[in-house]
């Protein structure tokens, strides 16, 4: 399927659109781990329910994807970015406006599925779908750039606790999912559907041809590392930061600068991803992961470490992901690509469960979090060599779509 990319009004102003459906959808969803230490510390509750709530979420947040990108493929993405972003805030009303633990746990099912649905992998797919090829990694990054929304709700989040609670500020997050639907109006203009003439029998063959590719396995398995580390680390480092006695504010300002450098690093990865080997990149994302948490957690903690940290680690946060993105799309083509790469993004948000789950369950068994620290360390290394061997030339779905 050839792309029709056309310079026009309507293509700069669904670009924006996408941007800012990045920015809403990810930001407290991503950093809801804010509230981890006073929800806990009020209400009483074990680490390990809301950590189990969280994980939850990113699991059905990954269930999600899939389907959510057939819907795409098959109709158009502004109806299932719409979907998503009132079942989201469905889901935090539910969090703040009911005070159980059972209802805490169950409602990341409905913050995971409307995350899953209007969150920026449905929107980066979306803008690499209406670019010309050259310029598709570096739109996928400034897809993932726009995800960055965590910079402004880490530390929003805190100040709203301090003012209004951590209650009433749970539903002010709610209704920031709502300001997503003004702007979809943008995205229908140009959201076409790529695979409207496809029944299940189309999507069933793409799934297997995809699943009989090596290359395609691999980014499958090695994303999962990538879920596991952002879902920890989103979730758990506040708390770790609070724990060894410094400041929320610094706490919530780690996860705010992996935010701000994540812009950074998704627009290196993108422009990277257009002259550079996607694999080779991935290679060294995950390497240097390794290297920044080893002498992250070896290092005296200080307000000094955080902030590095937080800002290395931002760099290499979702840079992953246009690069993923990119080569699924350069290895199995565009007809369903927001099919597969909601598929490898649900491998993902199964680490991801893995994560944010371990690190509540191994605290409160243990009193620390040095196991997941390693646990994170080891992972990097063995996604580093997963990535090596990947092809990055047109496989048979890519092939068989470019004759037509």
């Amino acid at each position: 399927m050839p792309n029709t990319e056309k310079s026009s009004p309507k293509v700069t102003s669904a670009i924006i659109a996408g941007c800012i459906v990045a920015f809403v959808g990810f930001g407290f969803a991503a950093t809801f781990g804010v509230f981890l230490r006073p929800m806990s510390q009020e209400l009483g509750w074990g680490r390990e329910v809301f950590a189990l709530s969280m994980a939850i979420q990113a699991l059905f947040w990954g269930l999600t994807q899939p389907f959510a990108g057939m819907v795409a493929d098959k109709y158009g993405t502004a109806r299932v970015l719409a979907f998503g972003a009132i079942v989201a805030a469905l889901g935090f009303f539910l969090r703040g406006a009911v005070i159980d633990p059972t209802v805490f746990i169950i409602s990341g099912v409905i913050v995971g599925i409307g995350t899953g649905a209007c969150s920026f992998p449905v929107v980066i797919i979306t803008l690499g779908k209406i670019v010309k090829a050259e310029r598709r990694s570096f739109m996928l990054g400034l897809g993932t750039a726009a995800s960055a929304g965590m910079f402004v709700a880490a530390p929003v989040s805190t100040v709203l606790m301090n003012s209004i609670g951590w209650q009433n500020s749970i539903l002010v997050i709610a209704a920031s999912f709502l300001l997503i639907l003004p702007v979809l109006i943008f995205i229908a203009r140009v959201s076409k559907p790529t695979a409207k003439d496809s029944g299940a029998s189309g999507f069933t063959y793409a799934v297997k041809t995809a699943f009989s590719d090596r290359s395609f396995v691999l980014l499958f398995f090695g994303f999962f590392v990538c879920g596991f580390h952002v879902a920890f680390i989103q979730t758990h480092l506040p708390a770790y930061i609070a724990d060894k006695g410094l400041a929320p504010i610094i706490a919530a300002w780690s996860l705010a600068l992996i935010g701000l450098f994540n812009i950074a690093g998704s627009f290196l990865a993108g422009w990277s991803g257009q002259k550079h080997s996607k694999k080779n990149l991935l290679a060294g994302i995950y390497f240097s992961r390794a290297i920044v948490i080893a002498a992250f957690i070896l290092t005296p903690l200080s307000p000094s470490s955080v902030f590095i940290f937080s800002a290395v680690m931002g760099v290499l946060w979702l840079s992953t992901v246009p690069l993923t993105t990119g080569l699924i799309a350069q290895t199995q083509g565009l007809r369903f690509l927001s099919t597969l790469a909601g598929l490898v993004f649900f491998s993902h948000q199964t680490g991801a469960f893995l994560g944010a789950w371990l690190g509540g369950r191994i605290y409160d068994s243990s009193g620390d979090y040095t196991v997941m620290w390693w646990t994170a360390i080891a992972l990097a290394l063995i996604a580093t060599l997963l990535h090596l061997p990947i092809r990055e030339k047109p496989g048979k779905l890519a092939l068989e779509e470019a004759r037509g």
